[in-house]
């Protein structure tokens, strides 16, 4: 099979001063009447926004009339994906043991309501899992998995209280699959795809969907940054935009499972109706 990611990022800040503290700031001041006031319109809240697929998801609602909070690490580039549009900034270190709760804290204060979020951070390793470093095990299982989970929670009862909202998880098809030297990010990606599914059962009747966006290899900075450069020749890397619109349509038509592109879907049908065959072509194809 593949190498495979979901091409939104956790971006390293580009000033370390800038992280948790920001977020902090925007709900305190939001509190205090000196934030953004609140809006009528629908608002989405955007990890992971500072390119890659979260940078164009944000542009695709902002083109739809949705008021916009980004998150992310570096406030820089989360300018540049708020150009033009009356966003506002969270930054935020959800590697932080509050990182989540000061998110979503500062996200509600800001606007009085969070109708989608789009869970869109994370970070790959690629190699031997012989040789992954117990701290990036942790830290891939923390970010691609856990704050995710932490992040859900925090948003969760506001969407239920009222009765509508939808969280969209962005996974991989790494996780549906497995793929060779991506152990750990597989797990995590299975992981949040079992999240989605259990969540979509217990929130049933509440208004308050879930929907798992699955793609393939993305053509963002996401291997570079993992460290290994995506060298397949099938399958060929989607844009950022096709992913994007893809959790667009996810969101206005309540689609609960969406693969880019959708012959994404074939690996797990394999896999799930012959294992040994599945294996046998993983063997030849990789």
């Amino acid at each position: 099979m593949t190498t495979t990611g979901s091409g939104s990022t956790y971006d390293s800040p580009a000033d370390p001063d800038r992280g948790a503290a920001p977020a902090a700031a925007s709900a305190r001041a939001a509190a205090h009447g000196h934030g953004p006031p609140r809006t009528d319109r629908r608002v989405v809240l955007v990890t992971g926004a500072s390119s890659g697929i979260g940078a164009a998801t944000a542009r695709r609602f902002a083109a739809g009339g949705w008021q916009l909070l980004l998150s992310g690490r570096d406030r820089r580039r989360l300018e540049e994906t708020a150009s033009g549009t009356s966003a506002v900034l969270l930054p935020a270190d959800l590697a932080a043991p509050d990182g989540a709760r000061l998110l979503a804290e500062a996200a509600l204060r800001a606007t009085g309501r969070i109708d989608v979020l789009v869970a869109g951070a994370g970070i790959g390793w690629a190699g031997p899992f012989l040789t992954m470093p117990h701290t990036d095990i942790d830290r891939v299982l923390f970010l691609d998995l856990n704050a995710t989970l932490h992040l859900v929670r925090e948003v969760l009862p506001a969407m239920v209280a009222a009765g509508r909202g939808r969280v969209v998880l962005v996974g991989s098809v790494a996780g549906a699959v497995g793929v060779r030297e991506e152990a750990v990010y597989s797990a995590a990606k299975a992981g949040l795809a079992a999240f989605a599914e259990a969540l979509r059962q217990e929130l049933r009747g509440t208004g308050v969907g879930v929907s798992l966006v699955v793609p393939g290899p993305v053509e963002t900075g996401f291997f570079a940054r993992r460290g290994r450069p995506y060298h397949r020749t099938r399958p060929r890397p989607t844009s950022p935009g096709r992913v994007a619109s893809a959790v667009w349509d996810a969101v206005s038509r309540a689609r609960d499972d969406t693969y880019v592109p959708t012959w994404l879907t074939l690996p797990g049908r394999v896999r799930a109706l012959s294992p040994h065959l599945y294996r046998r072509l993983l063997d030849r194809f990789g």
